[in-house]
């Protein structure tokens, strides 16, 4: 007998699949935001910062891109409060979040630091210019559009890989997901859905970037270079 689908099953649940999005947008948001400057303040430390500050930022660097994001989130969700430091379920999220996106930034930053080159800050100090105009303007504008379009796509694979979190509680959308398919015992179905939601919340996103590049940018888009 051939497989019915039943998409209305699934379909009026909709307020809780809304509600899982949305929870999901905002995680990305607050860890887009805060993993962008921690890992540009890593990356700053790890190409002009002193010698032990180097290590440090290099060490958790490579701690956290070589550990599984939801080993993390069990580690500062679960294990913290198992030393008493409890955190509530959307904070130690985010920081969760935070913390992995941070280091991937890094490297990100990190490469587009290190592709200014020397007689452009020569020359910046020749005109007279500051050490904080030099690396506002010579260093971390240039530096950060060069990079934009992977710091894009990070920040897009960042929504993405934040399903795992429903492993750890979180009624993100995949977390809420998992309700809807108790509920309707309709999975085929719900997984559709799901993907079709993923991909348009990974359009909307692409999007913003892409207008928030123009803004940022408007260099690239009057010499009509990609972003």
């Amino acid at each position: 007998m051939p497989y019915q689908f039943n998409f209305q099953a699934v379909l009026q649940h909709w307020p809780l699949l809304a509600h899982g999005a949305w929870v999901t947008l905002v995680l990305t948001f607050w860890a887009t935001i805060a993993g962008f400057v921690v890992g540009t303040l890593c990356a700053v430390a790890r190409t002009s910062g002193p010698v032990w500050l180097q290590r440090i930022a290099g060490a958790y660097v490579e701690v956290i891109r070589n550990t599984p994001l939801l080993i993390q989130a069990y580690f500062l969700i679960f294990g913290l409060a198992s030393t008493g430091m409890r955190l509530p379920i959307m904070v130690g999220a985010v920081l969760a979040l935070v913390v992995n996106v941070g280091a991937y930034t890094a490297e990100v930053m990190r490469a587009g630091i290190e592709s200014i080159k020397a007689g452009q800050l020569e020359a910046a100090g020749c005109l007279g210019l500051t050490q904080r105009q030099i690396f506002m303007h010579v260093v971390l504008r240039p530096a950060m559009e060069r990079v934009y379009p992977s710091l894009a796509s990070l920040y897009v694979l960042l929504m993405l890989g934040s399903s795992v979190l429903s492993a750890v509680g979180v009624e993100e959308l995949f977390g809420t997901s998992n309700r809807v398919q108790s509920a309707t015992y309709r999975n085929f179905e719900v997984f559709i859905v799901l993907g079709a939601i993923y991909l348009g919340l990974t359009i909307v996103m692409r999007m913003t970037f892409w207008a928030l590049g123009l803004v940022l940018f408007p260099r690239r888009r009057k010499l009509g270079t990609p972003l």
